[in-house]
């Protein structure tokens, strides 16, 4: 072969890889099932024609048609729509040509995503008006792999008002989420009105401020997104209250807006459970007539009684007038139904039902309910405690207890649609650390045990997103960006790898602060909380790209003013170092703390027969906190070869202990990071080295100590309080990247 043809083929190489490379970094979000690039680009200004002859896809059309509005000259050419009727709902093709721009699908709401396609690859010029858009030259085909890309948002514990709902739905729309789950109702606050009983939002809707409240309070000392807005406030009988609600008209409004985005909004109005906003006014739906806390959720509505079916019945007639969706949400999650026990009218019905037990008058209330929803034209959806007595074969199950992992098989064998919301990965109440993002890109809604035939029962997924502790729209966003990023990658179903996405993700952060989303700054690394040192060290903060960090070295918070991180910090005595990213408009990011002592080698210990493996203990109790684990309640010992939980029925609260040797490969300085959900600790020669304890979502907490080369004593302790679990650790070596322990890093005696 000649010199020339071998350099024409390296170059052709070179181009190709050029090309996919573009491809992958156009930053679309969520990524496209394919891309091919082609020549020229296509400048898209208020010259561009708008061609839709069918006039079928009346929403993009509308959506392009306001955008081309905010552009000024530009070239003569045009956007045309074109039909396929082939295609599947949702899909599209788009092609971008110098000349012209075509966008071929079989209904509109396919050539609305490809509009968002078009947005996402203006970036920021999508949020500017006047600026034309350069595009280039692509040929996308593009489909979504599930039919549900849902985001859930609890309005009751907080609210939110109508106006931000609006911007709520538009953010939805431009990562081509479907579904708006709306959480109406809870025992703190009901939030829609109902024309038959207008003391639901008179009064329902209102409350003082409650423990929540305070926690948030407490925590708007230092952060300023924990503030409860005083536009929710008013006074009502000479008291300050909280809470707001939405008219009826303000909710045909935002369904019909939301239409226009794509979006299909579901109601949820929680029962028979979390009702306590409807019982305080009316105690006669309660089994007893009183309004109390039972074992673990407050009093549920009686399904015993016929007056409390005429009151569902009448407020979901009007709901189900105001919501076009073809679901409505039960709830029936988290019932406290001990409150059923040994009342007659439960007898009763029990007998008269042939029920076994409280679990089947649960079932029976959900089942009376969805025949209700069916005469409305409408199928029920309820999360999957609704498994639990027995479930109709027409519900639609939406899965949340990670704990219950056998929930989504048991619906799939008896052919349920699935709606997969696992707090593991789909809980953005959950606070966030430096692995949250990828915990979220790594979630499979076909997971979970479910065979190929199974999976055809899934719908797709959701993100949840609770509101106890989240008080404002700058917290809300702050838990739900990036995060819901990888969500919308996810659920579209064309995932890459997570540097891929990471990578994109560098491009979205000047999107999202073109939107003005108060979104999460990725984390700082390069050190651990609790650092140690010999003589000297220097702390190398590995930020993201163009990032801006501010650091203190007085353990005082850091602000604008301080100095800016440009290089290594030489460290060669004890103190506390702070930093923090700060956006272009001075917002701060969280602050990363890196304490620094000094400290000397700490020696490692003899053994006389040295054998791989853990001690481990299991303790089926629930603890609040690891100093509270009795021996007197160990019922399992094993020997692990490194941090496993070799139980097969694990109770639904327990605690573990793994101990023995952790073997030092050379003198150095080792750098734990401990993640659990819930609580943990690291005792290294019998000393705590990483406290993680207490009941909370999974995050990460690590230490230095520094080790001579040898065995050195080695305790875990660990708490599942109840919802799941995550126990993980791991380690490096000096400035060595970190690793999982594993099996030859541990022995026993």
């Amino acid at each position: 072969m000649s010199i020339k043809k071998i350099s024409a083929l390296f170059g052709f190489a070179l181009l190709l890889t050029a090309k996919f490379n573009f491809a992958q970094e156009l930053g679309i979000l969520p990524q496209p099932e394919s891309v091919k690039v082609l020549q020229g680009k296509f400048v898209f200004s208020g010259n561009t024609a708008i061609v839709d002859k069918e006039s079928i896809f009346s929403i993009a059309a509308q959506e392009i048609k306001l955008l081309k509005k905010n552009r000024t000259g530009g070239l003569s050419n045009q956007l045309v729509f074109t039909r396929d009727a082939s295609l599947k709902p949702e899909a599209y093709r788009l092609k971008i040509l110098p000349e012209q721009i075509t966008i071929t699908a079989s209904n509109k709401l396919g050539a609305f995503w490809a509009v968002q396609t078009l947005k996402q690859l203006a970036g920021t010029n999508a949020f500017k008006t006047k600026n034309t858009w350069v595009l280039p030259a692509l040929e996308i085909n593009d489909q979504p792999k599930f039919s549900w890309r849902g985001v859930h948002l609890d309005v009751s514990r907080h609210f939110f008002d109508i106006d931000y709902l609006h911007r709520f739905i538009d953010r939805l729309a431009f990562y081509k989420f479907n579904k708006f789950h709306w959480h109406l109702t809870d025992d703190q606050g009901w939030r829609i009105e109902i024309k038959k009983y207008p003391e639901l939002t008179a009064k329902g809707a209102w409350r003082k401020l409650n423990n929540q409240d305070s926690a948030c309070l407490k925590l708007a000392t230092t952060n300023p997104d924990y503030r409860i807005p005083e536009k929710h406030f008013k006074m009502i009988d000479g008291e300050k209250m909280y809470g707001g609600f939405y008219t009826q008209e303000q909710v045909k409004e935002l369904v019909s807006y939301a239409a226009g985005k794509g979006i299909e909004i579901i109601p949820e109005i929680d029962m028979p459970g979390h009702m306590q906003a409807a019982t305080r006014l009316f105690p006669w739906l309660t089994s007893t007539g009183s309004v109390q806390k039972e074992k673990n959720f407050t009093d549920p509505v009686c399904p015993c009684k016929e007056t409390t079916f005429e009151f569902a019945e009448h407020i979901f007639k009007e709901v189900a007038q105001l919501f076009p969706s073809k679901y409505i949400h039960l709830g029936a999650d988290e019932v406290e139904k001990s409150s059923w026990k040994n009342i007659p009218e439960c007898e009763a019905l029990m007998k008269h039902e042939n029920l076994k037990n409280i679990d089947e008058i649960q079932s029976y209330f959900v089942k009376r309910m969805e025949k209700y929803f069916h005469s409305l034209g409408k199928e029920l959806i309820g999360w999957d405690e609704i498994l639990d007595g027995g479930i109709s074969p027409t519900a639609t199950l939406m899965y949340w207890r990670t704990w219950v992992p056998t929930a989504p098989k048991h619906a799939a064998e008896k052919g349920n649609p699935i709606i997969m919301t696992p707090g593991e990965y789909c809980y953005f109440d959950a606070q966030q650390d430096s692995h949250s993002l990828q915990k979220v890109y790594s979630f499979n809604p076909v997971g979970f045990g479910l065979n190929e035939s199974e999976q055809q029962y899934v719908l797709g997924g959701q993100a949840n997103i609770w509101t106890e502790y989240i008080p404002s729209e700058q917290r809300l966003e702050y838990m739900l960006f990036p995060r819901m990023l990888a969500m919308s990658e996810v659920l579209w179903g064309h995932q890459q790898d997570f540097k891929t996405f990471s990578r994109k993700m560098d491009r979205q952060f000047t999107v999202l602060d073109a939107m003005r989303i108060n979104y999460r700054f990725t984390d700082l690394k390069g050190f651990a909380e609790n650092n140690v040192f010999l003589k000297s060290a220097y702390l190398n903060i590995e930020a993201p790209k163009n990032a801006v960090v501010h650091y203190t070295t007085d353990g005082s918070t850091p602000k604008i003013s301080a100095p800016k991180y440009t290089k290594p910090i030489y460290i060669d005595k004890t103190q506390t170092i702070k930093a923090a990213i700060f956006g272009a408009d001075g917002r701060m990011g969280d602050v990363f703390t890196a304490n620094y002592v000094q400290t000397g080698y700490v020696d490692a210990v003899s053994l006389k027969n040295p054998k791989p493996g853990l001690n481990f203990s299991y303790y089926p109790k629930f603890y609040k906190a690891v100093n509270l684990i009795s021996e007197a309640d160990k019922t399992k010992t094993a020997t692990t070869a490194a941090i496993e939980i070799p139980v097969e029925d694990k109770a639904g609260s327990f605690a573990t202990r793994h101990q023995g040797y952790f073997y030092a490969a050379e003198d150095g300085i080792y750098s734990f990071f401990l993640r659990s959900d819930d609580g943990s600790v690291l005792k290294i020669q019998n000393k705590t080295l990483v406290d993680n304890d207490g009941m909370h979502f999974a995050i990460e907490k690590s230490a230095q100590i520094a080790l001579k080369k040898g065995y050195h004593p080695f305790e875990l302790l660990f708490l599942e309080g109840g919802g799941g679990y995550t126990l993980q650790l791991e380690y490096s070596l000096g400035a060595s990247k970190r690793k999982a322990v594993s099996a030859s890093d541990f022995v026993i005696e």
